[in-house]
C-alpha cells in the first residue's frame, strides 16, 4: 500500500487562497462589506488627525525612514514605511475603528494602510485594492478564529499585533501578485514578528499594536518578494508555530473550514461612535432610550448598567477618568455624556466637554456599572431611575454596527463626512464616497489618495473631476 499523501497545512491553504483570490471569487455581500470596511477606515483615519498621540506617532513615522513617496491621509507625505505606520495609527487613534468580535481584534488598521500605500506606489486600480483588502481581512480573521480565542485571551495575548501582520502581508502580497509559495513565506515572516499583550491595556500602546502590525506585514511581504527564505508552515510548526506556541495547538481546521465559500470578513463589526468596542451595546441601549423619551439628566437619580464580565473588567473601573483616552474607555462617562448631549462624536471627547464638572460628577456619582451574568459580549442592560420614581429600561443584545445589527452604507458615509468637515473640501469628501461606492470601476488608487489630503488649496470642482 502506498504512503498516504500529506494533507496541505493551514498556512499553505490560506496562502493559496490569498494568492489566488480574484474579484469574481468574492460574493456580492463580501464585496460590499469590504467597501464598508474601507470607507469606515478612511473616516476613522480622517478623525485620527485629532488623536491625542497623533503628533508623537507622526514624528516617529517621519524619523523611521526618510522619504516623500507615500501619502498621509489628511495631508502630507512621508516614506512608504512611515506612511504605513502613521496611516494605521490614524485609523485607530480615536477608538472608533472596526472590530472582529470573535477575536476582539481591530482589522482595518493593519490591512488598509499597507494596501493603500502599495496600490498608490504601483499605480494599481480600485479593483486591485478591493481584492487585496478582502484577502487581508479574510486571512486575519481566519487565522484568528483558529487561535481558540478564550485560551488566547486567558494567556494575555492581544490580537492586532499577532494576527494583523499576516493579513497585512496577504493584502500586500495580493497587490504584488504573489504565487502561493511566496505568500506562504510572507506569512512565515509575518509570524516571526507577531507580538502584543494586554499588559498594554489602558495606555495608547494598545493602539501601537495595530500600526506596528501593519508595518510588520508590509516588511514581511517586501522581504518575501526578494525570495528571502522563511518557513511556509508557520501556523502549525511543532516548535514555535503560532498555534502551538500561543495557544497549545489551536484550531487549524476551523481556520480553513469553508474557506472561499463562507467569508469570515463579513463578521467584522463597525462602530458608529467613538468609545470602546465592548461598550457599544451600552451606547446603543441609551440612544434607544433618549431617542424615544425626553429624559432630563438633571432629574436622573441613578443609572445602573449591566455589562458582560469582560466589558466590566476592561471598562468598569473608569468612574473617574484622567483625560481623553480614559474618557474613551469609560462606560460611566459614555453613559453620562449621551444622556446630557444626546450625541456621541469626538466633540464629546474634547477637554471642554469631558472636564465639565457636571459630567464628571454625574459619571462618578450617578452611574453604576456592574457585571451581569445574563449579559454577554458587547451587550448591555440599562435601567434609569428618575427623581420622581419613574423608571426607564432598555436592553441591547447586538450593538449597532454588529453583523446582526449592521450599519447602513448611508450611516458610514455620514460618519466619513462628519469627520472630513474642516479637513477635506466638501467636493473631495463627496468624491471619496463615490469612489469607494464604485471601487471596482475606479482608476488609480493614487487618485483616491490625492482626494484624501489636506494642507493644500481647496480643490476646485474641475480638479476633483480630474482626480476621478
Amino acid at each position: 500500500m502506498g504512503q498516504e499523501a500529506k494533507q496541505p497545512e493551514a498556512t499553505q491553504i490560506l496562502a493559496k487562497f490569498a494568492a489566488a483570490l480574484t474579484y469574481d471569487d468574492l460574493p456580492a455581500r463580501a464585496r460590499e462589506h469590504t467597501k464598508n470596511l474601507l470607507l469606515d477606515a478612511l473616516a476613522c483615519a480622517i478623525a485620527g488627525n485629532q488623536g491625542e498621540e497623533t503628533g508623537q506617532v507622526s514624528a516617529f513615522a517621519h524619523a523611521l525612514a526618510q522619504g516623500t513617496e507615500s501619502s498621509v491621509i489628511g495631508g502630507g507625505h512621508t516614506s512608504l514605511a512611515g506612511a504605513t505606520l502613521l496611516n494605521a495609527y490614524l485609523v485607530t487613534a480615536t477608538t472608533m475603528c472596526d472590530v472582529h468580535r470573535a477575536t476582539m481584534t481591530h482589522i482595518t488598521p493593519e490591512i488598509v494602510p499597507p494596501a493603500l500605500m502599495i496600490a498608490e506606489r504601483d499605480g494599481l486600480s480600485g479593483r486591485d485594492l478591493l481584492v487585496a483588502i478582502a484577502a487581508g481581512a479574510e486571512v486575519t480573521t481566519r487565522i484568528g478564529i483558529g487561535l481558540d480565542y478564550p485560551v488566547f485571551r486567558a494567556r494575555g495575548w492581544h490580537g492586532p499585533g499577532i494576527i494583523g501582520p499576516f493579513g497585512a502581508a496577504a493584502a500586500v502580497g495580493s497587490l504584488l501578485r504573489f504565487e502561493a509559495g511566496t505568500m506562504a513565506r510572507a506569512f512565515g515572516l509575518a509570524g516571526s514578528q507577531a507580538a502584543g499583550t494586554y499588559a498594554a491595556w489602558g495606555t495608547p500602546t494598545v493602539k501601537f499594536h495595530q500600526c506596528r502590525g501593519a508595518l510588520s506585514g508590509l516588511m514581511a511581504a517586501l522581504l518575501a518578494q526578494q525570495n528571502f527564505v522563511a518557513t511556509r508552515e508557520f501556523l502549525t510548526a511543532k516548535d514555535g508555530g503560532l498555534y502551538n506556541a500561543y495557544v497549545g495547538g489551536g484550531l487549524p481546521d476551523v481556520a480553513t473550514a469553508e474557506l472561499g465559500t463562507r467569508y469570515e470578513l463579513e463578521q467584522i463589526a463597525l462602530r458608529l461612535w467613538p468609545s470602546a468596542t465592548v461598550i457599544q451595546g451600552l451606547a446603543t441601549a441609551i440612544f434607544d432610550l433618549v431617542e424615544k423619551l425626553k429624559i432630563d439628566p438633571a432629574r436622573v437619580r441613578r443609572v445602573r448598567i449591566g455589562v458582560s464580565q469582560t466589558a466590566f473588567d476592561l471598562h468598569g473601573g473608569f468612574s473617574t477618568y484622567k483625560a481623553k483616552f480614559e474618557a474613551l474607555l469609560s462606560a460611566h462617562y459614555t453613559a453620562a455624556v449621551i444622556l446630557h448631549d444626546r450625541a456621541l462624536t469626538l466633540a464629546q471627547f474634547e477637554p471642554n466637554r469631558y472636564d465639565d464638572p457636571t459630567l464628571r460628577a454625574f459619571a462618578a456619582q450617578k452611574v453604576e456599572v456592574y457585571p451581569d451574568p445574563a449579559v454577554k459580549g458587547s451587550g448591555a442592560k440599562v435601567d434609569i431611575e428618575m427623581e420622581d420614581g419613574t423608571a426607564h429600561s432598555a436592553r441591547c443584545e447586538h450593538p449597532l454596527g454588529s453583523f446582526e445589527n449592521p450599519l447602513s452604507r448611508a450611516q458610514i458615509e455620514q460618519k466619513f463626512r462628519t469627520y472630513a468637515t474642516g479637513i477635506l473640501p466638501d467636493t473631495a469628501a463627496d468624491a471619496v464616497v463615490k469612489a469607494v461606492d464604485r471601487l471596482e470601476d475606479f482608476g488609480s488608487v493614487g487618485k483616491l489618495m490625492a482626494l484624501l489630503k489636506s494642507g493644500r488649496p481647496r480643490a476646485s470642482s474641475r480638479a476633483i473631476a480630474a482626480a476621478e
